[in-house]
């Protein structure tokens, strides 16, 4: 008997009993869809953290403080005044895989224009630093070089900042007091948005560093310095290289802990990638038990439907169907309602998804691949849970078969 005739016939006794056969799919439609929907929304996820951290600065490497020791007792990071103008300069005229760089300063406060206020933070920077975190201005413009020389109180601010001081006028040539220092409006920066971590990234204000050192903080050290790789793939190379220039400023010796760290930003993203993937991993083994239930139906209902069609087999055994024809027949019977229940529920998967997407607001990322996983673990399945049933009516006896009643 050939593959064609087979398969007409494993229909035909699927439609018989259209009922029992729907419910026998359920648990490989819950299964699927569950697997589909779980895997788009971890690679949705994942998708959403790195463009947010990339939205940072893809290539950012910064340079913080880290915990020394003095006088033989280690001193927490956050106390330690490591980072000077020296080591910026040192880096900025030595390191080569690096494209820009810049010191940072920050303070928060209240800032105050005319009759409002508001409480925010205030970043004291070298121009360089909106190109390292690929920022822009909308209006005006950022200050120089000869801003951060002359020790200029001027300042960009982001909109959040314009909103709350400066409520439906434009605040180019303003002044704005932060900590009783006037600073002149020259900027406003472009809507960023919240970062992954949820802070807002336009509640800032932007200054020469040198005038925040100078007029707001009063001190001459530095709290991080930031950078960017001449590109993604040259971002671990470069943090090598900051690390072995630091070094050798420090005079870090081998057997010496680092009296500062540096990170970039592409350790974060595969940081939280990992965890999200492994969340995603979790989510998916525990969706995945649906077919493995739904394997068992299968297999309890063929075993169910090769008894009450013994006589049948009988009959076809004894006209001449071989063992293999009758084995092929249940077992193609198998596949497809295996197969046509995940049909079903990468449909549903797929509506699941854009109903999350839609209603929820997730990311959700669908890839080719996790359809055409499904698709491989249903065919296994029916085959793997449709074998023992198969087996069993291929190794009846005729004569036996059709006396049964």
């Amino acid at each position: 008997m050939n593959f064609t005739n087979l398969l007409k016939i494993a229909w035909k006794a699927i439609l018989l009993n259209k009922t029992r056969a729907m419910l026998t799919m359920l648990g490989i439609i819950i299964g699927v869809a569950s697997v589909i929907a779980m895997l788009a929304i971890g690679e949705g996820s994942k998708e959403s953290i790195k463009k947010n951290i990339s939205s940072m600065g893809a290539n950012l490497i910064t340079i913080r403080p880290g915990a020394g020791m003095m006088g033989g007792v280690r001193s927490d990071a956050s106390d330690t005044q490591t980072l000077t103008m020296a080591d910026y300069n040192t880096l900025k005229s030595q390191a080569k895989l690096i494209k820009e760089i810049s010191p940072l300063v920050n303070g928060n406060g209240q800032s105050i224009a005319g009759s409002n206020n508001w409480p925010t933070s205030i970043y004291g920077a070298s121009p360089e630093y909106l190109k390292i975190l690929d920022w822009g201005v909308d209006e005006g413009s950022m200050f120089t070089e000869d801003d951060i020389e002359s020790y200029a109180k001027v300042a960009v601010i982001g909109k959040t900042v314009q909103e709350n001081l400066f409520p439906n006028e434009n605040p180019i040539g303003k002044m704005i007091r932060f900590k009783n220092i006037p600073f002149k409006v020259i900027g406003v920066l472009k809507e960023k948005g919240e970062n992954t971590f949820g802070q807002d990234q336009d509640d800032i204000i932007i200054a020469p560093y040198t005038a925040v050192q100078k007029r707001i903080l009063a001190q001459t050290y530095l709290q991080s310095i930031v950078a960017s790789s001449l590109s993604e793939e040259n971002s671990e190379a470069s943090v090598n290289e900051i690390k072995a220039i630091m070094e050798k400023q420090h005079k870090i010796k081998a057997d010496e802990d680092n009296d500062f760290n540096v990170s970039s930003q592409q350790e974060l993203i595969s940081t939280f990638s990992s965890t999200s993937e492994m969340l995603t991993v979790l989510l998916v083994a525990i969706a995945s038990i649906s077919l493995v239930v739904g394997g068992i139906g299968i297999m309890n209902i063929m075993y169910v439907s090769v008894k009450e069609r013994t006589r049948e087999i009988g009959l076809r055994m004894a006209i001449g169907a071989k063992s293999k024809d009758i084995l092929m027949q249940f077992l193609i019977e198998s596949v497809l309602i295996s197969i046509t229940g995940g049909v079903l529920g990468v449909i549903i998967g797929l509506l699941t998804t854009f109903g999350i997407r839609q209603f929820a607001g997730w990311p959700v990322s669908i890839t080719m691949s996790s359809i055409v996983i499904s698709f491989v673990v249903c065919t296994v399945t029916g085959m793997f849970f449709g074998w023992y049933p198969a087996r069993k009516a291929a190794q009846a006896d005729p004569i036996t078969a059709l006396r049964y009643e």
